[in-house]
């Protein structure tokens, strides 16, 4: 009986042997995914976790207008999933994704409501579940021939940069002043602190943005602009009538999704996004761990896929690994499984209180306006920042004219409509460079191997007319270089 346990645990990913003496990493080593530091130490990481992972995940889901207290808990409950789908290979927090923020955006701008926004997010986690399935058979080599970089760096830019009007007729105009001063805390904290404080750049200014307001409320009085509606009305910048009502513990509201083709579609685009995303983290953490991951790639689409699912299912937000706790791994080298396991059931605790998820919902318009206009900046950035990495050459048409169309065509939400469908925005401009930059390039080739053959007989034929390559010499008064070729092997 004990020798089945051991393996079951282990391919389930939680089963850890302690590292050392429990402390500390020994000199020069890490601390592996299979391996643990004692359980106080390990709780401790993953709380550290939870810190870093904290600002975005409950930024973005107040930005696409889902509950934070719910996206907290499924960040737990996703994180777990996703272990467990990756067999504890690939150490990873799953917080909220911003790669869906600018469909959702689009969704609501078209009257969608919220069970629309997570009914396409949940279509949307199922076909990145298929996605990682299809990548888990047939191997990673898929992704890169299907993506690119300058495929996914177009789409990961039209994500981040078609947000741009979300800050400036939404979120900005509720407060400009305090949008202001946010925007450059944010600024000032990314650029100045150092290490992981860096990270943190968003939570120092949603903090800072929050304790701003209510002291402009007590100092300058109530703030006549737009609300989240747009109407334009006189009230306090931090209204929490709301906090004081909410129990202190309870479970957060769950609600169904409802499916929509046109919203799917909106949301899709993302899907190209999180595969980018992904793969980056899983290299990333496999260099830092010293292992090959490309094997678990598939597994890690794939859990990734479900646990976006699930979160929709129940009204949360998409989920993804998180670049931020993969830099707390870098910085500690600690890469144990346990911490993350650790850090997911503080989550499920944090989404237990209603309170807390209630005084995150009552963030200003203001700050949240000082702090998206960042956000979706870097998201945009991180695009050209695949580009860079890959080297891509724009000076080859194919590249350069198939994504200059589509970014223009998703930053600027451009629609095509036929009868009662319509396609627009980020999904456009995503159909527009996929399509374009594959057709292209297939044709291309295509072209150059039909032309190769006919040239070849055109050159032999000059070859063996009377006077041959001579007679074109002194026609052309050029002399008519000729392709020496190998001769032939004789026969002994």
């Amino acid at each position: 009986m004990k020798n089945t346990e051991v393996p079951a645990r282990r391919r389930l990913g939680v089963g850890w042997r302690l590292h050392g003496d429990g402390r500390a990493p020994r000199p020069g080593a890490a601390v592996l995914p299979h391996e643990r530091l004692s359980w106080p130490r390990t709780l401790g990481l993953g709380a550290q976790h939870v810190v870093a992972m904290f600002g975005a995940t409950f930024v973005f889901p107040v930005v696409m207008g889902l509950d934070p207290n719910l996206a907290i808990m499924m960040s737990g409950v996703s994180t777990v999933l996703f272990l467990l789908v990756v067999q504890g290979r690939v150490p990873s927090y799953l917080g909220t994704s911003a790669s869906f923020v600018g469909g959702v955006a689009a969704i609501r701008a078209a009257g969608g409501g919220t069970a629309d926004v997570t009914g396409a997010i949940l279509v949307a986690g199922l076909v990145l579940a298929a996605a990682g399935l299809l990548i888990h058979r047939v191997g990673p080599d898929l992704v890169n021939r299907l993506f690119p970089p300058v495929v996914a760096g177009a789409v990961v830019l039209l994500i981040g940069l078609s947000l741009a009007p979300v800050v400036a007729e939404i979120y900005w105009p509720q407060d400009q002043w305090t949008a202001l001063a946010t925007m450059c805390v944010v600024i000032a904290a990314g650029v100045l602190l150092r290490g992981f404080w860096s990270r943190l750049a968003v939570f120092v200014g949603l903090v800072f943005g929050y304790v701003l307001s209510w002291a402009l409320d007590r100092v300058a009085g109530p703030i006549t602009a737009p609300g989240p509606d747009g109407k334009v009305t006189t009230h306090a910048r931090v209204q929490l009538e709301s906090v004081a009502s909410a129990d202190w513990f309870g479970l957060p509201t769950l609600h169904a999704p409802s499916f929509s083709a046109s919203a799917a579609l909106l949301v899709l685009p993302g899907v190209i996004a999180l595969i980018a995303e992904n793969t980056g983290h899983v290299k990333a953490v496999g260099e830092m761990t010293g292992e090959n991951l490309d094997p678990v790639l598939g597994r890690a689409v794939l859990g990734d896929g479900l646990a976006t699912a699930v979160s929709a299912a129940v009204g949360g937000p998409p989920t993804t690994t998180y670049a931020e706790n993969i830099g707390v791994m870098a910085a500690t080298r600690v890469y144990s499984t346990a911490a993350y396991w650790a850090a997911a059931a503080a989550a499920l605790a944090f989404g237990l209180c209603p309170k807390f998820g209630a005084l995150v919902a009552a963030t200003p318009g203001g700050v949240l306006g000082g702090i998206t206009v960042v956000l979706y900046g870097m998201i945009g950035l991180l695009g050209a920042k695949i580009w860079i990495k890959a080297k891509v050459d724009f000076s080859d048409p194919v590249n350069l004219v198939p994504i200059a169309a589509g970014s223009v065509l998703g930053i600027g939400g451009v629609t095509v409509t036929l009868g009662d469908f319509s396609v627009g925005g980020i999904a456009l401009g995503t159909v527009v460079t996929l399509l374009g930059h594959h057709l292209l390039a297939a044709g291309l080739r295509w072209g150059t191997e039909e032309r190769a053959p006919q040239a070849s007989v055109e050159q032999q034929a000059r070859e063996q007319r009377p006077g041959g390559r001579r007679a074109e010499e002194q026609l052309t008064g050029e002399p008519q270089v000729r392709e020496e070729r190998p001769a032939e092997p004789t026969a002994v």
